[in-house]
């Protein structure tokens, strides 16, 4: 029998703007994904997929690799069979669909990362009232590595705030940001030293701003590893969140723990 239901939320982006104009290819990382909700399984939780407009995730081609399963061939090929024939992957729900259904029937919600919740999940109104439900009621809600960025989506001009960041004003920014409801709450997100990486050698072209320098300008209060690539949880309140692909396990740690202790309670 189950021990409750975790939405898992998802992102239908393929593609993300660049400095140069143009756009590099986007989407979900494998293990990001796929670990956490195998996790949750195993530790007796059903886990129920949701997106935007209810289609499977793009898978990050970046991600497609053994490299970010330790080298494990066997756990990446796992993975990659979870990922095409799982039902739990290949059933999804809306955004509004799993609203409707009514989120008071799911227990916690974790958000995984690749640059894909950057392009869509940010600024989506129905992600936006998702996550003011679970900040309200208290419970658990995990974002891993440009996960967290979801996060903007609950405060009252999300929309606008991006614009901003996007435009380079900070300035603006921070005045859109008022209101959010994880304002001073502390957090990590994938860091600006890692973007780099990722921008020199897979997008080749800038991004129009990391993620840290997002979630300051809202009012997090934003920490780094000082290693890039090292595994790093921060929990504050119900907020858990992963700085990079390499915390995909501690994360599903931490927020089974969080659920287990919920339940006992």
């Amino acid at each position: 029998m189950s021990k409750g239901k975790v939405l898992v939320i998802g992102s239908n982006a393929t593609r993300i703007e660049t400095k140069d104009g143009r756009t590099g290819a986007t989407g979900q990382y494998l293990n990001e994904t796929v670990v956490p909700m195998l996790a949750l399984i195993d530790a007796g939780y059903e886990v129920v997929l949701a997106t935007p407009n209810g289609a499977k995730p793009h898978m990050d081609e970046a991600s497609d690799s053994a490299e970010h399963f330790g080298g494990d061939v066997a756990a990446y090929e796992k993975a990659k069979a979870f990922w095409a024939n799982d039902t739990s992957m290949n059933s999804g729900l809306t955004l509004r669909g799993a609203i409707e259904q009514g989120l008071d029937n799911f227990a916690a919600i974790f958000v995984p990362g690749g640059q894909g919740p950057v392009v869509d999940l940010m600024i989506d109104p129905d992600m936006g009232e998702i996550a003011r439900h679970f900040h309200e009621k208290g419970k658990p809600s995990a974002y891993l590595c440009h996960g967290p960025i979801a996060t903007v989506a609950a405060m009252p001009h999300a929309r606008e705030f991006r614009s901003a960041l996007v435009a380079g004003d900070e300035a603006k920014a921070r005045e859109w940001a008022k209101g959010w409801q994880y304002a001073g709450y502390k957090m990590t997100v994938f860091s600006d030293t890692e973007e780099k990486v990722v921008e020199d050698y897979v997008l080749h072209a800038k991004l129009y701003f990391n993620m840290i320098e997002a979630l300051t300008a809202a009012g997090g209060d934003v920490s780094k590893t000082k290693i890039d690539f090292e595994p790093n949880v921060v929990i504050d309140r119900e907020l858990i969140t992963g700085q990079n692909p390499r915390s995909d396990h501690p994360i599903a740690t931490a927020l089974i723990e969080a659920l287990d202790r919920r339940l006992a309670a």
